[in-house]
């Protein structure tokens, strides 16, 4: 298994992601698609928007496979 350090460099843009970062008190997950990168940080766009994340507080980053589709509401008999 890679670090998470190769595989956020590696990954191409527009893959979906999860990364994992330190904060005061525990961690913290971004999931989103991977937006940039460079040797001090990456952006992952969230459905919350685009999180920045400093790569000295990444403990961890994995591909995820696609969000499953919607399903349609059923209808109240």
């Amino acid at each position: 298994m890679s670090s998470p350090f190769v595989f956020l460099a590696d990954a191409p843009l527009g893959t979906r992601v999860v990364v994992r970062t330190r904060i005061p008190g525990g961690y913290t997950d971004a999931l989103g698609f991977l937006r940039s990168r460079s040797a001090a940080s990456v952006s992952v766009e969230t459905k919350r928007g685009l999180v920045t994340l400093a790569m000295a507080d990444v403990v961890a980053a994995k591909l995820v496979p696609p969000a499953p589709e919607q399903r349609p509401r059923r209808a109240r008999a």
